[in-house]
């Protein structure tokens, strides 16, 4: 018999591995004190179960109600994607109905349906960067090449920057606000700019939302859907695992057109068939009962995201700039003369801190990437938030 072929010469090869796995890898065969314990900042999602009240209603239902446990219709569950389409209804001013709304398996999900929808191999979409990398993987695999439209020093993109990255080929500029990875949230202006552009060229504009609930304005983060004809420019993208902490569900949405919706459904039911029973009727809860809840998280990370940036003095006057923050995110650049990489890697030895490097969020030859560093602030309390802004004060290497 002949040996074994190794070697992967399918789409997920064309795609670097995920990095927050390879992140996690750099704390092997490490060890931590207990007078400096591990600060992990690597990654947004809750580590913090759901509130009981929600976790006992979602066991009731899972004993209970044998719907639990079959296949649901390929879109969601109506009564979940009524009461989403009534809230996005409520917060943007606009009548959503449900046939615009579509429950996916998580946000990720979310992109990769949207984008197979509105792309083909060959085409090209717009990506801000620093970037969401799980973005840049699922263009990289689908064939699709990825136009970096590089941000500038406030991490906002320019919109007449995107319009001269539009060509022929051109399907869509995606965008995340709040963003992930630089926490920043896009002004109306600048989201208003981005539609108009997309409406002109005929391309999709794809916003993803998934700290909308994290909105220094939550109850009115933008206007675009008080548009004309809205959902035939834009697409919004949105997930409950950050605002009910449900991120072991999977559980997101896609807001757009009843035409697009049609695509979007044969890749769902392609690859998931229907999204979990159980999240989705934990997200259905939550949307009833926990705004009350939902609001005090919000206040909680807006009272961390104002520590962080308070507190920031300790470091700046030694070359450290915070470029942005915001959501679960702040966004660091860092005065040394080695690389982002280097850098992340010396903090979880020398600082017990495992933070991410600029270059997971940007293409190489972006050489400023190699200056920044992702802090994911929204899992550590106040206490902690000073503690690894003393631990980094303290951290010497020569300086760039």
């Amino acid at each position: 018999m002949g040996s074994a072929h190794n070697t992967f010469t399918g789409r997920t090869s064309r795609s670097g591995y995920a990095p927050i796995k390879a992140a996690q890898g750099w704390l092997d065969g490490v060890e931590f004190s207990s007078d400096k314990p591990l600060l992990d900042v690597s990654q947004a999602a809750p580590i913090e179960p759901p509130p009981k009240i929600m976790r006992d209603a979602i066991a009731d239902y899972v004993l209970n109600v044998p719907q639990a446990h079959t296949y649901g219709p390929i879109l969601g569950m109506p009564k979940l994607r009524e009461q989403l389409a009534r809230h996005w209804s409520e917060t943007y001013g606009c009548d959503v109905g449900l046939d615009r709304v579509a429950i996916t398996s998580g946000c990720n999900q979310a992109f990769c349906a949207t984008i197979s929808a509105l792309a083909d191999e060959g085409d090209n979409i717009i990506l801000p960067t620093p970037w969401y990398f799980n973005h840049k993987m699922w263009l990289d695999m689908a064939g699709i090449k990825t136009q970096p439209l590089i941000c500038g020093s406030d991490m906002l993109p320019s919109p007449q920057n995107a319009e001269q990255l539009i060509g022929p080929k051109t399907r869509a500029i995606c965008i995340v606000s709040p963003n992930n990875p630089a926490g920043v949230e896009y002004p109306q202006s600048l989201l208003d700019a981005f539609y108009q552009i997309a409406k002109k060229h005929n391309i999709a504009l794809v916003l993803d939302e998934t700290y909308k609930d994290f909105h220094s304005n939550p109850q009115n983060p933008h206007l675009l859907l008080q548009n004309p004809n809205w959902d035939e420019t834009l697409i919004q993208l949105y997930s409950f695992s950050k605002s009910f902490r449900l991120t072991g569900h999977r559980v997101g949405a896609i807001i757009t057109s009843k035409r697009r919706m049609q695509e979007i459904e044969k890749f769902l039911d392609t690859v998931a068939i229907c999204p979990s029973q159980v999240g989705q009727f934990a997200a259905l809860w939550g949307l009833e009962n926990l705004d009350d809840w939902l609001s005090e998280q919000r206040n909680e990370i807006v009272l961390r995201r104002r520590h962080l940036q308070t507190h920031f003095r300790k470091i700046e006057n030694q070359g450290w700039k915070l470029l942005g923050s915001g959501a679960y995110f702040a966004y660091f650049e860092h005065p040394y003369e080695i690389n982002g990489i280097e850098l992340a890697q010396l903090l979880v030895r020398d600082e017990a801190i495992l933070c991410l490097p600029g270059e997971m969020f940007a293409p190489q030859e972006i050489q400023q990437a190699n200056r920044n560093l992702r802090v994911a602030f929204a899992n550590i309390d106040c206490p902690d938030i000073e503690s690894l802004l003393n631990r980094l004060s303290k951290f010497r290497l020569p300086l760039a």
